[in-house]
């Protein structure tokens, strides 16, 4: 029993003729597999490479993007230890487009879920790979293909019951142990089935696949955010004491000159338990009344459903009193780097939970007819309406993050030398940061984001073919897709990071004690005694009721979900057309062809924003200034269009037997992003006044795609029936890459109380060093004690002020942690003009060169069962980051750039088949701007075995990251650690039959 495929991929069956009759054998599982793909490759225009199903419900690996990663030049990103977005050639996601079966498919994925959503970027860990019968990655432009991808078309194919008639099917059940969980040792359930049926003489066709899988997962991290990369001349906020300053002699190997130096702003350990519930299902339903008609109505249906509930504590750093040791230059790293506090400044030690709970759902309902009215033309008709929709799966919404503190921390440290950052604190005399009566509750935020996009396409396609002629066919066709996005983001949030209400307020039993080097078993430091052993981990539901009933963090009636105060509202609506040549001949003797095409595209855009509107500005803690937003709303909306030519052209050569040479040049585009496009102007609730004022952006639905040149050219020898090699080489120019262009303005008549009256006045009288909010705060305590008399309480006052001087200042109920006035200093009219930084996203005349080489060897050592497949790319590009170069300094750079190797050898021979792979990526540029982002390289061993040890019946195991690789970003130096993480295996046992 092979696997199922459409019928456009009937020519890659894996049939082999007995040699003493008319009768085949079927080539099945790992052989067959690998057969099915070279085949599609072999006989493939252009550079496409292919994984096709091994057996009916039986994909190589068990995500699809851990399959992919197979093909040269596919790298993965992973999320929660499993594969969920792919990078080909050094583009990102967001640069390759993802259909089914031909059609283009919506994308949705909230992300963090604490922003608003904007990526274009397939999450495959949405899709089981059971329900797949094989995916195509075309990495050379084609006319008949839809735009979109740079990078590749990626198109998941999925069986089809006419394809194979007759009953058959295959029910899978497997158990998944995943030994990253912090608590317990939980086996969790995979179910999956696919059935297919034909009747009336194979007219009709039905075929249902199914699949559901629980896993239970932990994920725990150091991490760790960074000031700016600074020259060792600077002298700002943050920056090291200069050399024979105060604190200059407690800075070992300080950075001089022109070295670059990034200092961490606060680091904490990260405790995360992950859930995850997916859900996939299929209904294909096919009539073929003629040979020449077939009508095919199909349903597709995906939900995935990730938990994640994160304990933290972690530590800021206020660089006053700092010692530190740094690597040497030119990008000097600390070695270590700590912070003494002053008793009277009642440092606090920070504990934070967190609750991201999500769930994305697709729907897709498709039909097709294809006819064939005469024996040289063929007819196809298509037509899908198809959503992706991401909402919170939480009555917190998307994201939600509550914070407490213990004040009185002495001393805080952060080692780098080993590869977990090792991170302490120490607390002044009767302090003990696992007391719970000591914690105090402070800020809080629940954050709601909503992401849909709807897809409705129309595909005409035709074929016509030609007898003995130089043009062996002509295919044509033209597309309409209409692309709906709607991206919606509110939130609730309290920016009491000072403390608010005595700790006493929170009852003990909210807190539980958390373990802290277990969690980063085998990663060097974690066996470091300075590593705190245990810190306070809150019962998320039960602080948050305590909170609301107490403070009212939800209004008091625990409806935690915000209103969106940004919906943003995207319509893109695109016209294709296309015609192609496909051309035989005979080049010396023997076979070449050519195929030459060219598609048309016209796009409009429409693009429309619900903007929140601010009232009012505060200073709202010592170096916090924050916007307040009304309950106006401004919908605004822009508009915005392009046309592209997109031709190509593949020429293929045989000049020998079963030796393939190809050259391909295409002409590729990959739209904006969707947070680039939006219509209206966002202002950033929180600013710096000191840091330049407040900031904000704009979309810009005008901007032109990314549009690339392509040149393909390899070199293909297929030696054996499963084995072949292959040499390419692949180069691209693109150009219209995005950039930002900068407006500083005012907005809405905003003011800041930053150096305006009451400010100066301040300054004036306790200088600039001194406590400015508190000499302004006592302005108005002072009033209202003489109106009120000297005997008044502190709550008559706060009462007294916050009704009669309501347009200027708002103050708490209760004191701070360091027995100061806390609340709101609030602007008035007297206040200077605030300035916003507003960025908008522009088309630049930067362009950039990308090239690599791929190779491939898959050998079957005869019929011994034995085989390998090895393979390398090679990327490169002309654009890259210098992190020698400060902060201020702009630089462009291409991101996702790294070779990348697969390893595999396996057995398959007698119902018995093993397979043990290794996939490695090498260290790349993942982010850019002020400061880069690198991720460290990564590698990975899988295996898995099988018996078939009754016929139909097979009993399998699986191991994911065997050796438990961790993983580890940084910034300019490999000691500026932004985030480290162990790495589990995970294992499956189970059982198939197939029928």
């Amino acid at each position: 029993m092979t696997a199922l495929s459409t019928g456009a991929h009937a020519q890659d069956a894996a049939l082999a003729a007995a040699p003493d009759d008319n009768t085949v054998v079927v080539v099945t599982g790992i052989r067959g597999s690998l057969r099915s793909s070279m085949q599609t490759k072999k006989n493939a225009q252009g550079v496409v490479d292919s994984i096709s199903a091994e057996d009916m419900g039986k994909f190589p690996d068990t995500n699809l993007a851990e399959s992919l990663q197979r093909i040269t030049g596919v790298s993965i990103d992973r999320s929660n230890g499993e594969g969920s977005f792919v990078t080909v050639r050094g583009f990102g996601p967001e640069f390759n487009l993802v259909t089914l079966n031909s059609r283009q498919m919506p994308t949705s994925t909230l992300g963090d879920g604490a922003s608003a959503p904007a990526s274009r970027s397939f999450d495959f860990a949405n899709l089981a790979s059971e329900g797949v019968a094989g995916v195509d990655v075309y990495k050379s432009g084609r006319a008949s293909v839809d735009s979109g991808g740079i990078g590749s078309t990626i198109n998941i194919r999925t069986p089809r019951p006419l394809d194979k008639p007759g009953f058959r099917g295959s029910l899978g059940v497997k158990a998944v142990y995943d030994t990253s969980q912090n608590d317990g040792s939980d086996f969790t359930p995979e179910v999956s089935g696919i059935l297919s049926d034909t009747f009336a003489d194979n007219k009709f066709g039905i075929l249902f696949t199914g699949s559901y899988q629980k896993r239970k997962a932990s994920n725990n991290d150091f991490s760790a955010g960074w000031r700016d990369g600074y020259l060792g001349t600077e002298n700002n906020w943050g920056s090291l004491a200069q050399t024979g300053t105060p604190g200059g002699d407690k800075i070992t190997n300080r950075p001089e000159g022109n070295d670059v130096y990034e200092v961490q702003q606060n680091g904490a350990y990260d405790i995360h338990n992950i859930e995850r519930e997916r859900l996939n299902g299929q209904l294909v339903l096919q009539w073929r009344p003629v040979e020449s008609l077939t009508a095919t109505l199909d349903y597709t249906y995906s939900k995935n459903k990730v938990t994640d509930r994160t304990s933290s504590t972690g530590v800021w750093f206020n660089f006053n009193d700092v010692s530190s040791a740094w690597t040497d230059g030119p990008v000097a790293g600390p070695i270590w780097y700590s912070e003494h506090f002053r008793a009277d400044e009642h440092k606090d030690l920070a504990y934070s939970a967190s609750l991201t709970a999500n769930q994305s759902e697709n729907k897709s309902t498709g039909l097709n007819l294809k006819w064939k009215p005469l024996d040289a033309l063929t007819l196809e008709l298509d037509a899908h309406h198809s959503t992706a929709e991401s909402r919170p799966d939480s009555p917190y919404g998307s994201n939600m993050s509550i914070g407490a503190s213990i004040f009185g921390v002495m001393d805080q440290k952060i080692d780098y030398s080993s590869y977990l950052p090792v991170m302490s604190y120490s607390m002044y005399p009767g302090i003990d940061y696992l007391d719970k009566s000591l914690v105090t509750p402070t800020g809080n935020a629940f954050r709601n984001a909503y992401f849909k996009d709807q897809i409705d396409q129309v595909q005409v396609r035709g074929r016509y073919s030609f007898d003995d002629s130089f043009i062996d066919s002509i295919d044509f066709g033209a597309s309409s897709i209409e692309n709906k996005v709607r991206s919606a983001y509110g939130y609730i949030q309290h920016d009491t990071w000072g403390g608010v209400g005595p700790a006493s307020d929170i009852p003990d039993d909210i807190f539980d004690l958390v373990s802290i080097p277990d969690k980063f078993d085998g990663l060097s430091g974690a066996g470091n005694p300075a590593i705190p052993q245990q810190f306070l981990a809150a019962k998320i539901e039960d602080y948050v009721a305590k909170l609301d009933q107490l403070y009212q963090v939800c209004g008091g009636t625990m409806d935690c979900l915000a209103d969106y105060t940004t919906d943003r509202r995207i319509q893109e609506k695109t016209i294709a057309t296309y015609v192609q040549a496909n051309m035989k001949f005979d080049l010396f003797d023997n076979p070449a062809h050519l195929v030459a095409g060219v598609r048309y595209e016209k796009t409009d855009i429409d693009s429309a924003a619900l903007v929140p509107i601010p009232v009012s500005s505060a200073w709202v803690a010592a170096n916090e200034f924050d916007l307040t937003f009304g309950a106006q709303q401004d919908f605004t909306a822009f508009t915005g269009k392009y046309q592209e030519l997109l031709p190509n052209i593949d020429f293929d050569f045989r000049p020998m037997q079963n030796v393939i040479m190809r050259a391909s040049a295409s002409t590729t585009i990959t739209r904006p992003d969707y947070a680039s496009m939006q219509g209206g102007q966002t202002l950033d609730k929180l600013y710096r006044a000191a840091l330049n004022g407040g900031t904000g952006s704009m979309g810009n639905p005008g901007l032109e795609p990314y549009k690339s040149n392509n040149i393909d050219l390899s070199a293909e020898w297929y030696y054996g029936p499963d084995s072949y090699v292959s040499l390419g080489y692949f180069h691209k120019d693109v150009s219209n890459f995005i950039s930002t262009h900068r407006v500083d303005t005012t907005a809405f008549g905003m003011k800041t109380p930053f150096q305006g009256p009451r400010y100066n006045a301040a300054v004036a009288a306790v200088g600039a060093t001194g406590n400015i909010r508190q000499y302004i705060f006592e302005q108005y305590t002072n009033a209202a004690t003489a109106a009120l008399g000297a005997g008044a309480s502190y709550q008559d006052i706060v009462n007294y002020v916050n009704a009669n001087f309501a347009d200027e200042v708002h103050l708490e109920n209760t004191l701070d942690s360091s027995g100061n006035i806390s609340g709101q200093i609030i602007a008035t009219a007297a206040d200077p003009d605030l300035t916003f930084q507003v960025t908008t996203p522009v088309n630049s005349d930067q362009t950039s060169a990308l090239y690599g080489w791929e190779f491939n060897i898959q050998h079957t050592f005869a019929d011994t069962g034995f085989g390998v497949i090895l393979n390398y790319t090679k990327v490169d590009g002309d654009a890259t980051y210098d992190p020698s170069k400060p902060w201020n300094v702009t630089q462009f750079a291409l991101t996702g750039l790294s070779d990348s190797a697969n390893a595999v050898a396996f057995y398959d021979k007698n119902g018995i088949q093993g397979r043990i792979a290794y996939n490695w990526r090498a260290k790349f540029l993942a982010g850019t701007g002020p400061n880069p982002t690198y991720v460290d390289d990564y590698g990975q061993f899988d295996a898995s075995a099988s018996w078939e040890f009754k016929p139909g019946l097979t009993a399998f195991i699986e191991g994911i990251n065997l050796t438990n690789e961790s993983r580890r970003v940084f910034g300019r130096s490999y000691n500026n650690v932004k985030f480290v993480a162990p790495g589990y295996a995970r294992y499956s046992v189970g059982v198939r039959y197939t029928f």
